[in-house]
């Protein structure tokens, strides 16, 4: 279990280490690859277009991986994704600048963008299904929290990299090569992340599955891709639509923390980048710390209540954090603000990996997850940068990303409605859980007492 955990978090650390560097240095990437004036909103919107792009092939990566997952394996589709995690961030700090190569710097920016993309949709959500299957079903919270701590962990390594650079570094410097050393950082991570993949186990759940259908070969499900998706969609339409719901209030409030909030502070809150980058890290720090206690407490008293809490803090909260950010009469004020923002976020981090594969049977949970997973980040998450730069640049409003977040909340708060709570029982599909004597004990007496 140990070994299983440690393979899956350090893939999510890796996967969102890269993510958020790219973020954290949108900045200077904008200066690097775009022509123009590199203080106009022009570069910005191009640079975080370019990430909506990666997004954009995610449901792509999402319905391959997830397919796949569901027929050959959990194990083997999570050694495929992080391998070409690693290709992507390699090529990405030895691409050649706009500068050296013209147009073709942009392109190849893109191309790497897209190639991690497909990756991560069938990534973080295999990481999820994988824990889910191993974890005995009385502690699934407290497993699968290990996921949200390898993200947040690779978020704070990514932050601290290039707030580092960013202090020790002229600005020259920077442009010049600085900003490649984050992405090259990954190379040895990643030969890392790959031994440690190749040496876990398959889930316990897929090879009862994979049993089953060989012991009715001639009843086996031999339907083309395309038919798969069809049923998939038509059978599990309420688990999907749950899923994109949670998906779509979680990322919204991720992207615009972790890759548009360092970008707000130079523009709008008049800080300069590394200062504002660091009010993010000590937000992300707070998540860290709080993200395994409520992981556990979602154990005990269930998940819907922490995600009600997580969706009551968006609709009511936004507004007052941004104000903070904004006006705050000093550091301490406006990082209370960005902490609120956090705490909106890791009620949702905690309890998301072990809430979503759960409403789906054994046979597609890897393709259902993906699917609706992957939709919803790729429409609403990803794009969020882009669209609070871009709506901020035209409206001259500035708290049009509190207005955002509201909307994230509410549809968290409908979807929360709709969705059961899967606290201490079994997966769909699945046999009995992996427990100690214990936990099948507590298991019994839960039972015993509905």
């Amino acid at each position: 279990m140990r070994r299983s955990i440690a393979g899956t978090a350090v893939g999510n650390f890796m996967e969102w280490y890269d993510f958020g560097i790219y973020g954290f240095l949108a900045t200077t990437i904008a200066q690097v690859f775009y022509p123009g004036d590199s203080a106009s909103a022009v570069g910005l919107i191009a640079t975080f277009g370019t990430l909506a792009v990666a997004f954009a092939v995610r449901p792509f990566g999402g319905i391959v991986f997830g397919a796949l997952g569901d027929r050959i394996g959990r194990k083997r589709v999570l050694i495929m994704t992080v391998t070409l995690m690693a290709v992507g961030t390699t090529v990405t700090g030895l691409l050649p600048s706009y500068e050296r190569i013209g147009v073709w710097a942009p392109i190849l920016l893109i191309v790497t963008k897209i190639l991690q993309g497909f990756s991560t949709g069938g990534e973080y959500v295999g990481a999820m299904t994988y824990i889910s299957e191993h974890a005995p079903d009385r502690s699934r919270g407290a497993m699968t929290g290990f996921l949200p701590l390898g993200t947040l962990g690779g978020y704070i390594a990514g932050a601290g990299v290039v707030t580092l650079l960013k202090s020790q570094l002229p600005v020259a410097d920077m442009l010049d090569w600085g900003w490649r050393i984050p992405f090259l950082l990954g190379v040895p991570l990643a030969m890392v992340t790959l031994y440690m993949r190749l040496r876990i186990d398959e889930s316990p759940a897929f090879e009862e599955l994979e049993q089953a259908e060989a012991d009715h070969a001639a009843e086996a499900d031999r339907s083309t891709g395309w038919e798969r998706f069809e049923q998939t969609v038509s059978r599990q339409r309420r688990g999907l639509l749950i899923c994109m719901g949670l998906a779509l209030s979680e990322n919204v409030t991720n992207y615009l923390l972790t890759g548009y909030l360092p970008t707000y502070f130079k523009q709008v809150g008049g800080i300069s980048s590394s200062r504002g980058l660091t009010m993010v890290v000590v937000a992300l720090v707070v998540m860290l710390v709080a993200v395994m206690p409520l992981a556990r407490l979602s154990d005990r008293i269930g998940r819907k209540p922490i995600l009600w809490t997580g969706s009551a803090l968006l609709i009511v909260g936004s507004v007052p954090a941004f104000l903070l950010i904004r006006h705050g009469g000093n550091y301490l004020l406006r990082l209370c603000g960005v902490l609120l923002i956090g705490m909106m976020l890791v009620c949702f981090y905690s309890t998301t990996p072990s809430t979503l594969p759960a409403l789906f049977p054994t046979k597609v949970r890897y393709f259902a997850v993906a699917i609706g997973f992957n939709i919803s980040v790729s429409a609403f998450g990803g794009t969020t940068p882009l669209v609070a730069e871009s709506l901020v640049s035209g409206t001259g409003n500035v708290m049009v990303p509190a207005y955002l977040l509201m909307g994230a909340g509410v549809i968290g708060a409908i979807t929360v409605w709709f969705t059961p709570e899967t606290a201490g029982r079994r997966l769909p599909g699945s046999g009995p859980s992996v427990a100690t004597e214990q936990e099948a004990e507590a298991i019994a007496d839960a039972g015993l007492r509905e």
